[in-house]
C-alpha cells in the first residue's frame, strides 16, 4: 500500500491557544505511525490564498492517516485548534503514489 500524506495549510490568530492543539497533535501522529516531513518552516505562496503556516505528515497508507483523523486522541486536540478564533485550515488527506 502506498504511503499518504496529510496536508495542512493554517493561519493562527491565537498562538497561546494553538499551542494546547500542538502539544496533543504530536503524540496522537507518533501513536499512529505519522511523520512529520514539513512542519511550519520557511515557505512561499506561488497560488492561492497565503497561509502563513503548512504542515505535511506521512502516513504508512491512507486508511491509518484517516483513522488518525477520527481518532480520539487527535479530535481531542482538534478542539483547540478549531475553536473560535484560534486558527484557520486547510486540511487534505492524499494517498501517495
Amino acid at each position: 500500500m502506498p504511503a499518504a500524506y496529510c496536508m495542512v495549510q493554517i493561519n493562527v490568530h491565537n498562538a497561546e491557544e494553538y499551542a494546547k492543539y500542538a502539544e496533543l497533535a504530536g503524540p496522537a501522529v507518533a501513536k499512529f505511525g505519522g511523520e512529520f516531513l514539513a512542519r511550519g518552516g520557511r515557505c512561499v505562496t506561488k497560488e492561492g490564498p497565503e497561509q502563513l503556516r503548512n504542515v505535511i505528515v506521512k502516513f504508512p497508507d491512507y486508511d491509518t492517516a484517516v483513522e488518525f483523523y477520527d481518532s480520539p486522541e487527535y479530535v481531542e486536540a482538534l478542539n483547540f485548534a478549531l475553536a473560535e478564533g484560534v486558527s484557520t485550515r486547510n486540511y487534505t488527506i492524499v494517498e501517495g503514489v
